[in-house]
């Protein structure tokens, strides 16, 4: 009897830690990856160790334009001024400067992106003859380099675009009630809505 009675609230408290475990545990799932979840592309794996700064709108539009006129002058000293060596260099500055910009100024991403492109064409349009020349030179490569002006812009527009949907997609999820939030134990209403009993 006495071994007995030893041994039961042991067995007891065994079986009692078996049926609470026995629930959060799925049946048949491997514990690894959770069900349900694709794989991650490598290339998805490789942008997210990239840096990812935040920049506000006024950086953003500096940043851009120290790039490309640093990009202009290396263009000059060594390719003698190529525009097309320009505006392919022009493309990924535009994508950086959309995906670094912070999310509550990604509509200046846009704007700060054509503006950038024309501080930097400065070296590469190489006019002479003073302000008017150059002015004139800047200009003239401006209207004919139009394409890539507009590319780097469409670029910058579409990242900055998907970014501010996917903010609010992740806001409308953080804001949207819970199913089963409002309602009390036992699936009763709460009390707040009753009329006193007469």
């Amino acid at each position: 009897m006495t071994g007995r009675s030893g041994r039961a609230p042991g067995r007891a408290r065994v079986e009692r830690a078996g049926a609470a475990a026995a629930p959060g545990a799925p049946a048949g799932r491997p514990s690894g990856r959770p069900a349900g979840r694709r794989p991650v592309p490598p290339v998805v794996l490789a942008l997210r160790r990239l840096p990812s700064p935040r920049l506000t709108g006024l950086g953003a539009g500096l940043f851009a334009s120290a790039v490309m006129l640093a990009l202009g002058l290396l263009d000059q000293l060594l390719l003698d001024g190529s525009p097309v060596v320009y505006g392919l260099l022009f493309l990924p500055v535009s994508a950086l400067t959309a995906l670094w910009v912070r999310t509550a100024d990604l509509v200046t991403a846009p704007i700060g992106v054509p503006i950038a492109f024309a501080v930097g064409v400065v070296p590469v349009a190489g006019g002479t003859g003073g302000f008017g020349g150059q002015a004139m030179a800047v200009v003239t490569a401006l209207a004919v380099h139009a394409g890539w002006l507009y590319g780097g812009t469409l670029v910058a527009g579409l990242i900055a675009s998907v970014r501010k949907v996917r903010d609010m997609g992740r806001r409308h999820q953080r804001t949207a009630p819970r199913p089963g939030a409002g309602e009390g134990s036992g699936g009763r209403a709460p009390a707040a809505g009753r009329r006193p009993v007469v």
